[in-house]
């Protein structure tokens, strides 16, 4: 499969049987949004910089929401969550999205604000590849997807999201070099996308910085 960042939270999973937007954005994020084409867009929540599902073509089904969602012969398991933050920020709900693609289990935590709770690291103790915010403000900080990250004991890839770069130096939100500073076995990937299959995951934990696209 190909992993490619779009930007803020926005990844794209091509498959081999399925193509996979999880969080678009809306025309007021300033990053670029190329044509993408897609079965599934999967929305963690309302708001728009994560929502923008008519933004994708082809059709998709839109998966929102928690519980288990099936798409062809695809299942989607949806994880409630919050995306209100320690500070007590309430921002409403959050679904954590966790399925699996040619033998690899990959899980995207959307605007996740808070640290997970047992039953939340239960259901995703089989992820492989994980896609994190890690800016705070609106999400949880880099101190806390450095828990999550090292709470899950498969965890091969994190990719972290939801942070500040050049196009949004102006967001309240933290750039990723907090988290990485945290974290070992650090990988810079020039590319916005990288090829990905269950052969070729690294043996130890990772985490892959994609540019954007």
């Amino acid at each position: 499969m190909r992993i490619s960042w779009i930007g803020h939270s926005c990844f794209a999973v091509d498959a081999k049987d399925t193509r996979i937007v999880m969080d678009p954005f809306s025309a007021d994020v300033p990053y670029e949004f190329p044509v993408l084409t897609a079965d599934v867009v999967t929305v963690s929540h309302e708001h728009e910089d994560h929502n923008a599902a008519a933004r994708v073509q082809g059709r998709p089904v839109a998966v929102c929401g928690a519980g288990t969602h099936r798409v062809g012969r695809l299942e989607i398991v949806g994880i409630a969550s919050s995306h209100g933050t320690g500070g007590g920020e309430d921002r409403g709900p959050n679904t954590i999205f966790a399925f699996t693609l040619e033998g690899v289990r990959l899980a995207h935590l959307g605007d996740l604000g808070m640290p997970l709770d047992a039953l939340q690291l239960e259901a995703l103790r089989d992820a492989q590849v994980l896609f994190v915010p890690v800016g705070g403000y609106y999400t949880i900080d880099a101190a806390q997807a450095a828990r999550i990250v090292q709470q899950l004991p498969n965890l091969r890839v994190a990719f972290p999201m939801h942070y500040r770069t050049d196009r949004i130096g102006e967001w309240p939100i933290a750039s990723v070099d907090e988290f990485l500073r945290t974290m070992d076995n650090v990988r810079h990937i020039e590319d916005s996308g990288v090829e990905l299959t269950k052969h070729t995951l690294p043996e130890t934990l990772e985490v892959w910085v994609l540019g954007y696209a």
